[in-house]
């Protein structure tokens, strides 16, 4: 054998080696990398528009994080430790609203990055961290809003860290602590919850026997709690308690008592495609439901003053008014404004269900002068919905979305206190 074939030989097997060293040396790199990190982030994505954008990140396990503004162009940089990012196959990072686009990678060892391209200068809204509750993951949330040049500039350099506990959720800090609201008791919104059914009418019943009637309660007596810490309103039950209360008292009630708003608490049940269909939804009064299953909701809904045994005939006919049709319109497009802040909210808490804002004729919801919404929180007919409205944990994502969505519709007035 020549010597000319000897040397081909051996720089044929010099390259194989060093290409299989090469290869090995990425694979462990990228295990090492794979084991240090501390949570991997599974999907994003961006939701809103040019005047409030929402940016989301799912990952599998809590993680501290710092927020910086970058200018020149417009830039909001999210720092993580090590993080393996495992997109779908198809995913492409796409930008909405005050996002123009955005990027992902690895920094430096230990670091990672997401930086958002903006589309204009932006504020800091809030942002937290829900925690993952059975099949859902960890949440990062950021709420971006349109500011002014300067504003964007002076918050530049200003890093704000988050490194929170399990289950905390943290608004923007401002440079000036400000005390809750001391305004005086009458000046407050007034917020009527109402848990659903109750006494000789269970609701849902699960098919482990979850009763309705006491998961709603619970969430309803979880919630009030929530937002009489904030201090910004006065909160009341429509029954706190295991007892019947008529759809048309329930209605008086908060009218008697000023409402500002209502929140009817249920959860729902169907008996077609019960293994699949799980979620959250919200109702909003319309004479014509927006599906069949608003309108099968809404019948069983209302037959809950026949199981209490009502007599109808003390019912008052509904007054017929052309200011009390104006003062019902207004009431309507309010009721619409929160149900989609709660629809958007939700989305970043727990499941909700295909199309999840709707309508339907639902007699609690027929205060013309009450914005007023009806809130499902799940299927108990549905066994891994029914499992998860029995989490504390699901209980916390949950109620501090509806107190997030119950702070933006009230913005303006809180900003007054």
């Amino acid at each position: 054998m020549s010597r000319i074939s000897h040397a081909f030989r051996f720089c044929a097997l010099s390259f194989y080696c060093v290409a299989f060293s090469l290869i090995a040396t990425v694979a462990m790199s990228n295990a090492v990398s794979a084991q240090n990190a501390v949570s991997v982030v599974s999907d994003a994505r961006v939701a809103g528009d040019l005047a409030r954008t929402r940016f989301i990140l799912d990952m599998d396990g809590e993680v501290g994080y710092n927020l910086s503004f970058l200018s020149h162009p417009y830039r909001l940089v999210i720092d993580l430790p090590s993080v393996t990012f495992q997109f779908p196959r198809d995913f492409v990072p796409k930008g909405r609203g005050l996002v123009r686009s955005w990027r992902y990678g690895s920094i430096s060892k230990g670091r990672s990055r997401v930086v958002l391209d903006l589309n204009s200068p932006v504020a800091l809204d809030k942002t937290f961290l829900l925690p993952g509750v059975q099949d859902q993951p960890t949440r990062l949330v950021i709420d971006l809003t349109e500011s002014s040049p300067d504003e964007f500039e002076a918050a530049v350099g200003q890093a704000t860290s988050h490194a929170q506990p399990v289950g905390a959720t943290a608004s923007v800090p401002k440079q000036e602590t400000q005390e809750p609201a001391t305004s005086v008791e009458n000046e407050l919104p007034v917020i009527i919850i109402d848990p659903g059914h109750g006494g000789v009418d269970s609701g849902a019943v699960g098919s482990n026997g979850t009763l309705e009637k006491a998961i709603v309660l619970n969430f309803g007596r979880f919630l009030k709690e929530k937002l009489d810490k904030l201090g910004y309103y006065q909160v009341h039950l429509t029954r706190d308690d295991d007892k019947f209360i008529s759809l048309g008292n329930r209605t008086k009630l908060a009218r008697g008592k000023g409402a500002d708003l209502f929140i009817s608490i249920h959860a729902d049940s169907i008996t077609n495609g019960a293994e699949t269909t799980r979620g959250a939804s919200i109702y909003t009064l319309s004479e014509r439901a927006s599906d069949r299953m608003a309108a099968a909701l809404a019948r069983r809904e209302n037959y809950s003053d026949v199981i209490g045994g009502v007599d109808f005939s003390d019912e008052p006919e509904e007054v017929t008014d052309i200011l009390v049709e104006l003062t019902r319109r207004e009431t309507k497009n309010f009721s619409i404004h929160f149900a989609r802040l709660v629809v958007e909210e939700l989305k970043s808490a727990t499941t909700v269900i295909k199309n999840p804002l709707r309508s339907a004729g639902f007699q609690v919801l027929k205060s013309h002068d009450v914005p007023s919404v009806l809130i499902e929180l799940g299927f108990l007919s549905n066994n891994l919905d029914e499992k998860m409205l029995g989490s504390d944990e699901w209980r916390e994502r949950v109620s501090d979305a509806i107190v997030q969505a119950t702070n933006g519709f009230f913005r303006a007035r809180i900003a007054q206190q």
